[in-house]
C-alpha cells in the first residue's frame, strides 16, 4: 500500500505520507456523520436542525412531542418570530372545528377538490424510491391529505393505495410526452381522468433550482422508470428549463384552461419559486386580459427542494418563501385577483408555527416534502443525489429500499400529518382566534434588531384591494414594474 501511494501521481497527500494520508480521506468521507452525531449542537444541524427533525420523529411515531426547561433557542436574537397570543384563547382545537378543509376550484372548476391544510409536496419516483412512495401514498389515503407526484409522472406506485394525487407537469412532461418530448394531449387526459388526480399542477420552477429544470441522475434512471417517464434509461434525464407548451403569459393562460378542459374540469394550478418579478405581473395582467384564472398558485421558496441541485442554484438562485409568498398574495390583491385564487406555501414548512406563518403572510394552505421524507425514516443523510441513501427513501438500489417497509412507514406519514395539523390549530386557538383564515400579519412578531421588534404587517405592509388597476392608486414600489407600453385602465 505504501509503494502504491509513493509511486502514484494523483493525490498529493498519499504521495507525500504514504499510508498515513488514507485516513485523511477517510476522516472526509465520515465527516457528516461525525458534525451530524458529535459536533453541531440542537439548533445548528443545516438544512433542518436536529430539534425540528427530533420533532418530526416524534410525532410520526406517535411519541410525546413536549419539550422541557424551556425553548433553547435564543429569543433575543435578530430574527426570532413569535405568535402573539390572546388573553382570550380558545379551551382546545375542538372549539374551531378540527381538521379544516380548504375548498379548491374557482369560477370554471367543475370537480373542486377538499383539500387538507397540509399536503405532500412534490417528490417524483425516481429521486424517490418506490417504497417511499408507497409510504407516503397509503399514508396519504389513510389521512385524507394529497400526495404531490412531482413532475416524473404517475408510477404505478402513486396508484396502489388510492391517496389522492396532485398531477404535476413539469417541462419535460414525463409520461405525457410525444418522442420529440413536447406536451401529449391524449396521454394526459388518459391520466388526468384517473379518479385518484383530484388536481393539476404545471410546475415553472421549484426552490431547489428555478430556472434550471429537474435533474435524475443516470444511475436513479433504471428501466422501469424509464418506461414510466418516456424516455431512455440509464441516461442522466435533465428537464429542459423552461416550458415548449407556450412562450408567453396569454399562451399560459390558454394552456391552463386547456388542461382544464381536458382533465374534465378538475383545479389547474402552477407552481413557481418567484425570480422576476415584472413576470408574475404579466401574468396577473394575462389572467385580466383573457379571463382564464388558475385554480390555485403554489409558491416555492429558495430555501426548498429534496434532491439534486447544483450548488449556485441552490444557495443563490430564487426568493425566499416568505418574500415570495407576500408578493404573491398582495399583486393579486392589488389585481383584484386574489378571491378567485387559492394560495399554497411550499419551502420548509415542518411545523405548525411554520403552517401558522405562511397562512398569516397570505397562504391558505401548505406543502412540505423533507418533513414527509423524515417522517417515514429520511435521517438527512444528504446522499439523496448519489443513490445510496442509507434508510431506502431516495435511492434506487433495491439492495436498500428493501429495508424501508410500506405497512410500518405509512402509519408514520399520516400521524405526522395530523400532530403538525393539531400542533397549528392549538396555535390559532391560543391566539383566541375562530378559524385559521382570521390570521393575519399581525399576528406574527419578529426581532429585527436588538431594541427593535416589528409585525409582520409593519414589516410587509398589506396592498389595498384592486391597487394595481389604476396607475394613480399603484404604490411606489410597484411602479417600476409596469411596462411602459401597457395601457393603465
Amino acid at each position: 500500500m505504501g509503494l502504491l501511494d509513493i509511486t502514484q501521481k494523483k493525490h498529493t497527500i498519499r504521495r507525500n505520507f504514504p499510508v498515513l494520508g488514507r485516513f485523511r480521506y477517510l476522516l472526509e468521507s465520515i465527516r457528516p456523520e461525525i458534525m451530524q452525531y458529535f459536533v453541531e449542537t440542537d439548533t445548528e444541524g443545516r438544512p433542518i436542525n436536529r430539534i425540528l427533525r427530533s420533532l418530526v420523529y416524534r410525532r410520526a411515531k406517535g411519541e410525546n412531542d413536549t419539550e422541557p426547561f424551556g425553548t433553547q433557542l435564543n429569543i433575543y436574537h435578530s430574527g426570532y418570530e413569535w405568535l402573539e397570543h390572546s388573553m382570550y384563547a380558545k379551551q382546545n382545537p375542538q372549539e374551531i372545528g378540527e381538521f379544516p378543509r380548504l375548498l379548491i376550484g374557482g369560477k370554471d372548476c367543475k370537480q373542486p377538490y377538499s383539500s387538507s391544510l397540509i399536503n405532500i409536496s412534490a417528490m417524483s419516483f425516481g429521486s424517490l424510491s418506490n417504497n417511499a412512495v408507497e409510504a407516503l401514498n397509503k399514508g396519504a389515503k389513510m389521512g385524507n391529505f394529497a400526495h404531490n407526484t412531482g413532475e416524473g409522472a404517475i408510477s404505478d406506485y402513486h396508484l396502489k393505495h388510492g391517496g389522492d394525487l396532485i398531477w404535476q407537469i413539469g417541462t419535460g412532461y414525463f409520461g405525457r410526452r410525444k418522442d420529440d418530448g413536447t406536451f401529449n394531449e391524449v396521454t394526459f387526459r388518459e391520466n388526468a381522468l384517473k379518479p385518484e388526480v383530484k388536481m393539476i399542477e404545471i410546475k415553472l420552477s421549484q426552490g431547489a433550482k428555478p430556472g434550471h429544470g429537474g435533474i435524475l441522475p443516470a444511475i436513479k434512471n433504471t428501466e422501469e422508470i424509464a418506461r414510466i417517464r418516456h424516455v431512455q434509461p440509464g441516461v442522466a434525464v435533465h428537464s429542459p428549463p423552461s416550458h415548449s407548451a407556450f412562450s408567453n403569459p396569454i399562451q399560459f393562460m390558454h394552456f391552463i384552461k386547456n388542461l382544464r378542459e381536458l382533465s374534465d374540469g378538475k383545479p389547474v394550478g402552477f407552481k413557481l419559486c418567484l425570480g422576476r418579478k415584472q413576470e408574475f405581473m404579466d401574468f396577473c395582467e394575462a389572467m385580466l386580459a383573457t379571463g382564464i384564472l388558475p385554480d390555485f398558485i403554489t409558491v416555492d421558496g429558495g430555501e426548498g427542494g429534496t434532491g439534486a441541485a447544483p450548488v449556485e442554484f441552490s444557495n443563490s438562485m430564487g426568493m425566499p418563501l416568505r418574500e415570495g409568498l407576500v408578493f404573491v398574495h398582495d399583486t393579486l390583491v392589488g389585481f383584484g385577483l386574489r378571491k378567485n385564487i387559492k394560495v399554497i406555501a411550499a419551502g420548509k414548512i415542518i411545523t405548525g408555527f411554520h403552517m401558522a406563518r405562511a397562512i398569516a403572510l397570505g397562504a391558505d394552505g401548505c406543502n412540505s416534502a423533507r418533513a414527509m421524507m423524515l417522517s417515514i425514516g429520511c435521517i438527512q443523510a444528504l446522499q439523496c443525489n448519489s443513490n445510496t441513501c442509507p434508510v431506502g427513501v431516495a435511492t434506487q438500489n433495491k439492495s436498500l429500499v428493501k429495508g424501508l417497509v410500506v405497512d410500518d412507514k405509512a402509519p408514520r406519514a399520516r400521524r405526522y400529518h395530523d400532530a403538525t395539523i393539531t400542533s397549528f390549530l392549538e396555535l390559532v386557538s391560543a391566539a383566541g382566534l375562530n378559524g385559521p383564515e382570521e390570521l393575519d400579519r399581525s399576528y406574527i412578531s419578529k426581532r429585527v434588531g436588538a431594541f427593535d421588534i416589528k409585525t409582520y404587517d409593519e414589516i410587509y405592509p398589506y396592498m389595498k384591494e384592486g391597487a394595481l388597476l389604476n396607475y394613480e392608486t399603484t404604490p411606489e414600489d410597484y411602479k417600476k414594474f409596469f411596462r411602459l407600453t401597457r395601457i393603465m385602465r
